[in-house]
């Protein structure tokens, strides 16, 4: 499937070394715990909560608009403790999505305005569709799509998912253009 080109505009958005583009509109709390591995994209308005625990994004992820990332937690009864949040390559976080996992695979794509509840692991070749709820301490399966709120298991996805999700993920970096002045 091709995909259309989106345009940003170049002044809004931060690019490193290793090819990450990252919105000046975004937040990243306790951005010395924060790793983005390359080629990644933060859009608007997104919040990534560093300053709780460590974030780890691998390559080729596209994470949407008003998008939130926290790292996990669990409370005490001295008060609460943050985990580290690790999400892999080729990932797909579309807009208005809370992030609280503990642990999320590699070639996942997870919905709009879904919620991935705390310390929840989100196995490689996955995926969330829009809405979705994932309760708290779940594991979600390779190659299911969960759905629903509470999330469950509603269909399975092709052996091909890897293919699809590096083509999908490679093409969208490709594609996000700067606009021609």
């Amino acid at each position: 499937m091709e995909l259309d080109e989106t345009y940003y505009v170049k002044s809004n958005y931060i690019e490193t070394a290793s090819g990450n583009k990252v919105s000046r509109k975004s937040v990243l709390c306790g951005s010395q715990n924060i790793v983005l591995n390359g080629k990644t994209i933060v859009q608007n308005d997104c919040i990534i909560r560093g300053d709780l625990g460590n974030v780890r994004v691998g390559t080729n992820c596209v994470i949407k608009s008003r998008s939130i990332i926290r790292p996990p937690f669990k409370k005490f009864s001295k008060g609460a403790a943050f985990f580290p949040s690790v999400i892999g390559n080729h990932v797909v976080i579309d807009e208005d999505t809370v992030i609280s996992s503990q642990n999320i695979g590699s070639y996942v794509h997870i919905g709009k305005n879904c919620v991935i509840g705390t310390k929840s692991v989100l196995k490689d070749c996955c995926m969330i569709a829009d809405n979705t709820v994932i309760a708290p301490e779940t594991v979600v399966p390779p190659f299911c799509v969960y759905a629903g709120s509470p999330g469950r298991c509603v269909a399975q996805l092709p052996e091909c998912t890897v293919d699809l999700m590096v083509d999908a993920t490679s093409q969208y970096y490709r594609k996000f253009i700067p606009e021609q002045c």
